[in-house]
């Protein structure tokens, strides 16, 4: 028997009138187990919840698509249960896009209030409508990417609501992942004729080129670690000068800060409560986030963090089969609390 996928219309109060103008009413896709319409209340069972995050310009209904020779998660996690690797929980994908391709699942005074979102918002909705372990040691979170990011800088920040952790090829080291797409971005800015001329011309795209995304990525994440309300053309501080690239050390403090490298010193009590961290990147990853990877697991070593690592070879995109890995880990981790 399959799994079963509800897609709700969740309406977010944190998101009303949030900075871009971004709808505060999305889709909600919910994965149960094949046996939950069958298990009624009076069973008294209840299931792990385990959150997906996507990467940037990626949203939670993105995780139902189809692609060639390549499962969806449905169908990933059918076949990892008709295989016995897997045992039944719920799953919940969260939308987080942004005008901008994303949020990195923080709260930013430039693009929103993602943060409060997921944990204040979705989790308790999800608790409260469905047979839920209603506590951190039943539930999880996972993701690639800015959604590995999330899901690492989530259950740091929060161990009091996620008890397991997976974070695949997420952003961390911010030296070697976003600086070096720094002279590129100024470089598109140049081209247009500034940043408000920029911004217009990449809205009004048909076609989003590879360039493009690029270039984007960067302002996303200027807005989610560096926002300014009295900035101006657009409330966001940017770590270089639009002129010459020259950094700006006061403002690339402040992306520090949210570099999970960094905000491991800070939060390593919190990590040191989780059931489950795990942490995989490829070692051909084209934004050397295996770099950050390993420098990240060096200081969890040296902090005494309990974590699992592992690197494969391969690089950054199409990399989802690892969620084969990564699940039955997760939810193994939660099924004690049942």
């Amino acid at each position: 028997m399959p799994t079963q996928l509800i897609i709700e219309q969740f309406t977010s109060r944190v998101l009303v009138d949030n900075p871009l103008g971004d709808p505060a009413t999305r889709q909600l896709p919910i994965i149960l187990p094949p046996d939950y319409a069958s298990d009624d209340e009076t069973s008294g069972r209840r299931y792990p919840v385990i959150y997906g995050l996507t990467g940037f310009t990626g949203s939670g209904p993105m995780m139902l698509n189809l692609s060639a020779w390549q499962p969806n998660l449905p169908q990933r996690i059918d076949r990892l249960m008709a295989e016995g690797k897997l045992s039944p929980a719920i799953y919940v994908l969260p939308d987080c896009f942004t005008r901008y391709g994303g949020s990195q699942y923080l709260n930013s005074t430039a693009s929103g209030r993602y943060e409060d979102y997921v944990v204040d918002e979705i989790v308790p909705h999800i608790d409260r409508m469905y047979r839920t372990i209603a506590k951190p040691e039943g539930r999880g979170i996972f993701g690639k990417s800015s959604g590995g990011y999330g899901s690492i800088r989530l259950g740091m920040k929060h161990p009091d609501v996620f008890g397991a952790v997976a974070c695949h090829s997420g952003d961390m080291a911010f030296d070697l992942v976003y600086r070096p797409d720094f002279p590129q971005f100024v470089n598109a800015l140049q081209k247009a004729g500034g940043l408000d001329k920029w911004w217009i011309e990449f809205e009004c795209k048909v076609k989003k080129e590879s360039r493009d995304i690029e270039a984007v990525n960067i302002l996303a994440m200027a807005a989610a670690y560096s926002p300014n309300l009295t900035a101006q053309p657009l409330p966001i501080d940017f770590p270089f000068d639009l002129d010459t690239c020259e950094l700006k050390p006061e403002v690339w403090a402040r992306w520090l800060e949210c570099d999970p490298v960094q905000l491991a010193d800070r939060y390593a009590d919190n990590l040191k409560r989780l059931r489950l961290l795990f942490i995989d990147c490829g070692t051909r990853d084209e934004f050397n986030l295996h770099f950050g990877a390993r420098i990240l697991v060096k200081k969890l070593q040296a902090l005494g963090v309990a974590h699992e690592y592992e690197e494969f070879d391969d690089g950054h995109m199409n990399v989802q089969y690892r969620y084969d890995v990564s699940l039955p880990k997760v939810v193994g981790a939660l099924q004690a609390a049942d």
